[in-house]
């Protein structure tokens, strides 16, 4: 009975220290985030929706306002921002001609993925010292946290909501 007891313990600590650990990772992404988009003349809302740009492919509006819960209107003022600034452009949806997406400019985004190299080459080294049998409980771990965190996102109402109850 109390070797159950240590070990229910045990998890319990280790589960606390991984929710710190990713508490303190996501803090540290929004400070490297806001810092970059400073460095750019942007909102950090900005570069991290650029971001899931590059890393998605072109995408429509609604898809990027799922991805970010944001508003269709704050969408639309996120896109004519990052257009303005030269980073995305609309184009025609080549399966459905009604349909506008929105893809990053190549060589525009080009100083900004210059920036983050370095943090990448780091990471990757980190993230290569471990076995694929690892990497792929690491993966799957990462993965279904983010589920969790949109969900929880959406439940909150997204960033543009939450500011318009304040």
């Amino acid at each position: 009975m109390h070797d159950d007891t240590e070990e229910a313990d045990a998890h319990a600590a280790l589960v606390g220290r991984v929710g710190n650990a990713i508490r303190r990772v996501s803090a540290q992404s929004v400070i490297i985030s806001e810092t970059v988009a400073a460095r750019f003349g942007m909102h950090p809302t900005d570069l991290e929706s650029l971001d899931l740009i590059l890393m998605s492919g072109p995408l429509s509006a609604g898809d990027l306002g799922r991805s970010t819960g944001l508003s269709s209107g704050s969408v639309t003022a996120l896109i004519d921002r990052l257009e303005r600034q030269g980073y995305v452009e609309r184009v025609a949806d080549p399966n459905d001609r009604r349909r506008v997406l929105v893809r990053h400019i190549p060589h525009a985004v080009g100083p900004i993925a210059a920036v983050y190299r370095t943090l990448e080459g780091r990471m990757g080294e980190l993230w290569s010292e471990y076995s694929e049998s690892e990497l792929a409980i690491i993966a799957d771990f990462l993965e279904r946290s983010l589920q969790r965190a949109a969900e929880c996102s959406r439940t909150l109402g997204g960033p543009s909501e939450a500011r318009a109850a304040e």
